[in-house]
């Protein structure tokens, strides 16, 4: 049986430059990967890849899942339509299907409040964003019993340091009317011990949280497979 990920672009099918997964074993192909391991193992971009199907000549669908989830990744609320059209090679078919997908995904699990009991709970809501080359520094807005109200990618550092200010951290936390709040980033590099320069940004958080009248319950620095607790570790009292 044959994948449409097995098959050329359409309209070039007899370039085999332009097949979409050329070179990568076939086990290792998200559809199959989606088949055979479940949906849950793949990547965001491999995701997403499923969900476009296909490229463009000279943009293939790996990069344009890419360039997806890197407007994703800086947007609060789902892009508008205008803004997913702005991504070379995603036509008004196709951002019209991704909007759709994103509005289904907020209705049916938007409004579904987790509860933050223990870090592992902050890791599993975060940790999607771990295959990202570079930091994602990450606030979670929490009602008085520790549900979240909103999730969101603050700033993108670089591929070992993130570079974040209170004032950006506490800006939609407030918004929100929040009465709590955890943050997270992710280290690419896979080393997930909390380093100087993390030291140094938990404590201007927790001092100004202080001032605020806001709890903070933790702040979480993770990996695709481990997470380490600046709370469980003693550095935040």
């Amino acid at each position: 049986m044959r994948h449409a990920y097995s098959r050329p672009y359409r309209g070039m099918k007899n370039n085999k430059n332009f097949n979409v997964f050329s070179g990568v074993p076939h086990d290792l192909r998200p559809r199959e990967k989606l088949l055979a391991r479940g949906a849950q193992a793949l990547s965001d971009s491999e995701l997403l890849a499923i969900l476009l199907n296909t490229g463009i000549q000279g943009k293939n669908v790996n990069e344009l899942a890419s360039e997806l989830l890197k407007l994703l990744d800086g947007t609060v609320d789902n892009p508008s339509i205008d803004e997913i059209i702005n991504i070379q090679g995603l036509g008004q078919s196709k951002a019209c299907m991704v909007a759709a997908m994103l509005e289904f995904g907020r209705r049916k699990y938007g409004g579904f409040l987790t509860r933050i009991k223990q870090p592992i709970d902050i890791f599993h809501l975060v940790r999607h964003y771990a295959d990202r080359k570079q930091e994602r520094f990450i606030s979670l807005s929490l009602n008085g019993a520790h549900e979240v109200l909103a999730v969101r990618v603050v700033t993108i550092g670089l591929v070992n340091k993130t570079i974040v200010h209170p004032r950006e951290v506490f800006a939609d936390i407030i918004h929100d009317r929040a009465a709590a709040f955890c943050v997270a980033h992710n280290h690419p590099s896979g080393q997930v011990e909390s380093s100087a320069e993390d030291d140094e940004i938990t404590d201007r958080l927790l001092a100004a949280a202080n001032i605020l009248g806001l709890h903070f319950v933790d702040h979480v620095i993770f990996s695709q497979t481990s997470w380490w607790s600046c709370r469980e570790n003693g550095r935040l009292k």
